[in-house]
């Protein structure tokens, strides 16, 4: 009937799903919602929280992805894989090109040759790129134990997330890196990356945290590389300790450094052409000398990293606009003349009368801007002329009231007012 049409009419799509959500359950025989592809794989992976990582041996990592999206997630682009270990700190980046499973495995792969010790265990988020069967049962078959962080708890991956920042957004930056020659370029920049981050660069650990009521405490163990931790560390092997001295003994951390500002160097040149529609070069060559020397400087007034983003220039020259009061400039300059003193209100008053249709009282202001524009102008020409004090002693006379009318239209005319 009608009134049965009407309020079907009324109704809102959400009110509709709400309605009939339990004859979808029916139609679906009991079931209330679908479950997705890795909702079993994710099932079978144990969750480990940010309390769980007690005393570990070395060799337990957690592993993320930092995305080169630049501002938009559409498409392919170049993500990091970023492995942490928990109980020194010592992180490896590995570049991959596109998000998929097999590239997942290789870069785990290449991670795991380059850390000093063997791996134990493996810490993934809730991501499909890890949480899918190739991913979990690989890891699984190499004996390594998979866990993964609770859903929209970034706390739980506390370690991996703060090197996210401090490592690879520090040193890359936002921008947008797409294909292989951009992934190339990345690895190039994370060969030396890793040995003067892990070499030489001291970072904090936590030792303990109390909590009193609301307030949180920390204590801190003093600053020192992640190399001087794995070398204290009794759970590591001698044969392990004694390549990574030897690794510490051979490596120049202002080579290294050198090194890093070059592939940022060439990093940022694609990030100023646009990605996709970069021409192939080759990398940037390390220039150590030139490289010291600036170092005398840069402490003075700061170093910007070339991957920092650039502003952006507009290629096309811009149009010039026309001014409503192009037109009339011959006329508004000829009544300044006439009369310095004039105000932009009279201004705008005589050009109400000359065309009513185009001016109203709104446009006062920009008859004040132009007006005053003018009168600078005119100043500046004044005093580049050398006889300004000519012109300020007609203007004093002019003001004691002497007969100066033919002066003031020929030669005092220019003075602002």
């Amino acid at each position: 009937n009608s009134a049965l049409r009407d309020k079907l009419l009324m109704v809102s799509a959400a009110t509709m799903d709400r309605l009939l959500s339990e004859v979808r359950v029916v139609a679906r025989g009991g079931q209330r919602r679908r479950a997705g592809m890795s909702s079993a794989v994710r099932r079978s992976v144990p969750v480990r929280t940010f309390g769980d990582w007690n005393d570990l041996l070395p060799g337990y990592v957690e592993v993320d992805f930092v995305a080169h999206s630049g501002t938009s997630s559409s498409g392919s682009f170049a993500q990091t894989m970023v492995l942490t270990d928990i109980a020194t700190g010592w992180t490896e980046c590995v570049p991959v090109r596109t998000r998929e499973s097999g590239l997942v495995i290789a870069a785990i792969k290449q991670a795991r040759s380059q850390f000093p010790f063997p791996l134990l265990g493996v810490d993934f988020d809730n991501d499909s790129a890890f949480m899918n069967e190739l991913v979990v049962c690989w890891c699984r078959s190499q004996g390594l134990e998979v866990t993964r962080s609770r859903a929209y708890r970034k706390n739980d991956q506390a370690w991996v997330e703060q090197k996210n920042g401090a490592i690879v957004r520090r040193l890359v930056g936002y921008g947008r890196f797409v294909g292989a020659e951009a992934t190339t370029a990345l690895a190039r920049l994370y060969e030396v990356v890793r040995l003067h981050g892990n070499l030489f660069q001291p970072s904090f650990k936590l030792r303990e945290k109390t909590r009193i009521g609301a307030r949180v405490i920390k204590r801190y163990h003093p600053p020192v590389p992640p190399v001087a931790r794995v070398l204290a560390h009794s759970g590591v092997a001698e044969a392990d300790k004694d390549r990574l001295q030897a690794m510490l003994e051979s490596a120049d951390p202002v080579i290294l450094f050198a090194g890093i500002r070059a592939a940022q160097e060439e990093l940022g040149r694609r990030v100023d052409r646009r990605g996709l529609n970069a021409r192939s070069e080759e990398p940037v060559a390390v220039d150590l000398q030139r490289f010291t020397l600036s170092l005398k400087t840069a402490w003075q007034v700061g170093e910007k990293r070339p991957t920092h983003r650039r502003p952006y220039r507009r290629t096309k020259p811009y149009p010039k606009r026309q001014s409503m009061l192009e037109p009339f400039e011959p006329q508004i300059r000829a009544w300044l003349e006439a009369d310095p003193a004039v105000s932009a209100a009279s201004v705008l008053e005589r050009l109400m009368s000359a065309d009513p249709s185009r001016f109203t009282k709104k446009s006062l202001r920009t008859v004040q801007m132009a007006v005053k524009a003018w009168r600078i102008e005119t100043a500046g020409q004044i005093i580049l002329d050398g006889d300004w004090m000519e012109r300020a002693t007609l203007s004093s006379h002019a003001a004691a009231g002497e007969d100066n009318g033919h002066l003031s239209a020929q030669r005092f005319g220019n003075i602002p007012g």
